[in-house]
């Protein structure tokens, strides 16, 4: 484990305070604070959880969720506890906190840095209040909070730097922790992130190989980093990646002996995963492999998604000046009831195929969609060429592509 970010892209994730909503099945793994802060107004707590999957366990484990929502969660987290690697008997995963004003009116917040549930040996600070830094700010503003976590079949204590922003626009604390692992295999140094450095569970990763000095400050762009599920090669081998063992502390990754071509993956250069499913208006079939000897743009969105629903001046503009028989698009619409996907389609005059993807078929799951839009642009072969290309952007590369295929 390093302390920083290294070569990985950063995120923040939202923190928020307790709901009085006595109806609120989280109000059991509420932690109980012995003593609050004194000098602050209009006090509110809450935790940072460092891993929600422990967190959740051992709360169903010990009755402070009842079962019914212990198993809504997994259906929704696509969740299949892996007990074997989590602990029975409890861990300290959350992190205590408290915010209010001061007597000058100023926002502050108590973090139980020491995990002791008494927020009065705490300091209180007023966060940083911008989205946009360097790695060198955060470092500089981070505390070291004490927390628990289960590895190698043991509950371990740990030391690692919280950084906290207020985002006075949404008036919301957000937070990372500067954690990343490395990893040596082959003799190539591999650097991992655990979903953006807002937690520490390691469900959802991001993999780098790291060809250069981590300390040097340079980012990787996203298209060079690897997630879970995706290839990396290795000293001219392939390698799926399974994911993280947290428990063994331990990267796995599973060999394989097919080739690039054969494979099948969300990343640029691999063949892009097949799926079939009804047209939602027409109800006719749309497959993706009846697609090829054309180019695709596969259009990830949701029905709530502004960035999404301003999209759709551009696709329609492109649409026109494209022959269906070199170029089409496929709407994949996700969290979204019918009814309101219904209502865009006709407010929007949207004339291209849409697929309402359920938790039937999967489809946003097996290409890992985690935010909207995204989208895939697949050659007529069914290999992925470009990710996320929107506007003008998009436009060019397909007109291109068309003219240069016309040329040939």
């Amino acid at each position: 484990m390093q302390n920083g970010y290294g070569p990985l892209p950063i995120g923040l994730g939202g923190v928020s305070s307790y709901s009085e909503d006595e109806d609120n099945p989280w109000r059991n793994t509420y932690l109980k604070v012995s003593k609050l802060p004194e000098g602050l107004t209009d006090m509110k707590q809450g935790a940072i959880e460092t891993n929600i999957y422990q967190k959740v366990y051992q709360a169903y484990l010990s009755g402070n969720i009842t079962k019914d929502w212990y198993e809504e969660l997994q259906e929704s987290w696509t969740w299949i506890p892996d007990t074997l690697n989590l602990s029975k008997t409890p861990v300290r995963t959350q992190i205590a906190f408290a915010y209010g004003k001061d007597a000058d009116g100023i926002l502050k917040i108590v973090v139980d840095a020491n995990n002791n549930l008494d927020l009065t040996d705490d300091k209180p600070f007023t966060p940083l209040g911008t989205m946009s830094f360097e790695d060198s700010t955060a470092m500089a503003n981070v505390i070291d909070v004490s927390f628990e976590i289960f590895v190698h079949n043991k509950i371990v204590p740990v030391n690692v730097p919280l950084f906290i922003v207020h985002v006075k626009a949404i008036d919301m604390f957000m937070c990372n922790f500067a954690r990343y692992a490395t990893a040596q295999f082959k003799g190539v140094q591999i650097a991992v992130s655990s979903d953006n450095f807002t937690n520490l569970s390691y469900k959802n990763i991001k993999v780098a190989l790291m060809l250069n000095d981590p300390e040097n400050g340079e980012k990787l762009k996203d298209e060079d980093l690897y997630r879970k599920n995706e290839y990396i090669e290795i000293k001219n081998e392939i390698y799926r990646i399974s994911g993280v063992n947290t428990n063994k502390s331990t990267l796995v990754l599973e060999k394989t002996s097919l080739s690039k071509a054969q494979l099948y993956s969300t990343q640029t250069g691999y063949k892009s995963p097949l799926f079939r499913k009804e047209e939602f208006t027409t109800k006719s079939t749309v497959a993706l492999d009846s697609l090829k000897g054309k180019y695709v743009m596969l259009d990830f969105w949701a029905t709530w998604c502004g960035p999404c629903i301003q999209e759709f001046s551009h696709l329609k503009e492109l649409y026109a000046k494209t022959d269906r028989e070199k170029f089409e698009i496929v709407g994949i619409v996700g969290g979204s009831r019918p009814d309101a996907l219904a209502d865009v389609i006709n407010r929007h005059e949207i004339t291209w195929p849409q697929i309402l993807s359920d938790d039937a078929d999967k489809i946003t799951e097996t290409y890992g969609i985690s935010s909207y839009p995204t989208t895939f642009l697949i050659d007529p072969e069914g290999f992925i060429i470009a990710k996320n290309l929107r506007g003008h952007k998009l436009e060019e590369k397909v007109l291109s592509l068309i003219m240069d295929g016309e040329s040939l």
